[in-house]
């Protein structure tokens, strides 16, 4: 009678242990999905967006960006590195994985926080400095990148200078002879040719109310928007994932029928009876 029970036994465990594999596993692949989304949101964000990025003084901005990255991609490799320890059972290597994935948390929510700081100070740091970098750096020596940011700006948000297009009035290049007599860049210009920039009147040029440095704000105020709820957001999914596998993975499995109650941990207490194959329900205690 013993060895038919034994065998029932380890059968009913195998089931648990199979559940639970598949349930780490589950979680291990959502962890995978949300590093992935949070390494995409990052690098979209410098790539897309890193001309602007070269106006702003602060480097909040791309902070933010780069620690989405750095966090999505230590999300991907810990999912990996999780899915491996699930199915070789190996207790040691899952603790790092939680401990990794508790760094993974701080550096999201460390993104979160920083997207929102800046976004309480975007106004009044690009009134101090987008009016003064686009006089002071556009097509000055090793300024490229200022450049075609500002360039860039004027033509696909259609305004002209940081408030108004009087702004170019005291732009360093436009008082010098490589202006060749433009008042304004020719990218303010509504039909883009050479030397447009010549005659700054509004049926030539852009005159939008507030400038550039209105839709530049409008504009980064979004993608922040976007950061810190991708970092917070996800961060939060982990951590309630985290916990619902930690629990989990904690505790032993029991073994519930109709008849008594076989607990694998304290076999021997109970009579070696072959119990009626019934459904079985797997109950956790820890």
């Amino acid at each position: 009678m013993g060895a038919p029970a034994t065998a029932y036994d380890e059968k009913k465990e195998t089931c648990g242990t199979v559940c639970l594999k598949y349930l780490l596993f589950t979680f291990n692949f959502l962890f995978w999905l949300a590093g992935g989304v949070v390494m995409a949101v990052g690098i979209w964000t410098l790539v897309e967006k890193s001309d602007y990025i070269s106006l702003l003084s602060s480097a909040t901005y791309a902070a933010s960006a780069y620690i989405l990255i750095l966090a999505g991609a230590i999300v991907m490799v810990t999912g990996v590195l999780g899915c491996c320890a699930t199915f070789k059972e190996q207790r040691r290597l899952l603790r790092v994985y939680f401990v990794l994935l508790l760094c993974i948390f701080l550096l999201e929510i460390l993104a979160g926080v920083l997207a929102y700081i800046y976004y309480q100070q975007l106004n009044e740091e690009l009134k101090q400095n987008l009016r003064e970098t686009m006089v002071q750096k556009y097509r000055q020596p090793e300024q490229e990148h200022v450049t075609k940011a500002v360039d860039k700006l004027q033509h696909e948000f259609k305004c002209c200078g940081s408030n108004s297009s009087s702004d170019w009035g005291e732009s360093v290049w436009i008082r010098t002879s490589e202006a060749d007599g433009r008042l304004v860049p020719d990218s303010c210009c509504k039909t883009q040719t050479l030397n447009c920039g010549r005659r700054d009147h509004p049926s030539n040029i852009y005159k939008v109310e507030g400038g550039c440095i209105t839709k530049l704000e409008n504009f980064i105020l979004d993608h922040l928007k976007i950061i810190g709820a991708v970092g917070v957001g996800i961060a939060c999914v982990q951590v309630g994932s985290t916990t619902g596998s930690g629990s989990n993975h904690g505790g032993t499995f029991s073994i519930t029928t109709e008849g008594p109650t076989i607990n694998h941990s304290h076999q021997q207490a109970f009579p070696t009876v072959q119990p009626k194959p019934l459904p079985c329900l797997l109950v956790y205690s820890q």
